[in-house]
Order: structure tokens, then sequence, then C-alpha cells
């Protein structure tokens, strides 16, 4: 499995998906529920349609986001990638962490497009 996630050049989750600095991609051993691998990838500039493809083509198969846009969420799920929205928190690894542990803090989508 390999998530991403949304952050800020400091390292911190941005609750706000299409206007992140950039991306962390965790693969994650499905059976351990251990992180095997980390990267960060810097995004592209902001253009409605193009981060589902290029997150797609990224390999990622899971996104945590604090909010996402209707038009994005589903190109993602025509793409097979799931997407879970209304992510709380700071930390990037202790969100895949709690993701995996099935604690995640959750609540709603923080964007409204």
């Amino acid at each position: 499995m390999r998530i991403a996630i949304p952050v800020t050049e400091d390292n911190i989750f941005s609750p706000h998906f299409g206007h992140c600095d950039k991306f962390v991609l965790y693969d994650v051993d499905e059976t351990s529920k251990k992180v095997i691998h980390k990267e960060e990838i810097p995004a592209p500039p902001h253009q409605p349609g193009l981060l589902p493809r290029f997150l797609s083509e990224k390999g990622a198969s899971c996104i945590l986001a604090g909010g996402m846009g209707t038009r994005a969420r589903e190109l993602f799920e025509q793409n097979d990638v799931q997407v879970i929205t209304g992510i709380m928190g700071d930390d990037p690894d202790a969100i895949v962490k709690d993701y995996t542990a099935g604690k995640l803090k959750m609540g709603a989508n923080v964007c409204d497009h």
C-alpha cells in the first residue's frame, strides 16, 4: 500500500490537499502495518485535475487529506485510489501510524468545492 499525505515546507500536515508544498509517500506493508519506505516529492503547480493523475502515476493507492474538492475525489476514485478526508493532526508520520492502527482522528472535509 502506498499512502500519500500533503505537507507544508516544514513537514507539517497540510489540511488543504490542493495547496500543499509537497507530498510524503509512505510504502506500508499491509500485513505488518509497518512503513517500509518513505519519500518526499514536491507538489506540481496547482491545476484542476492534475494532482490525481500525478499521484496515481507515483503509485499512490490511498490519499489521507484534511480536505479535497469533489472533482479531485472523483478522479482518484476513477483510478481506484482510496480517498480519506477529514484527517486531523500535524505530524504526517503519526497520521500514517494512526491510520494503519485504525485509530485515525477524523473530522469533516475542510474543502468546500
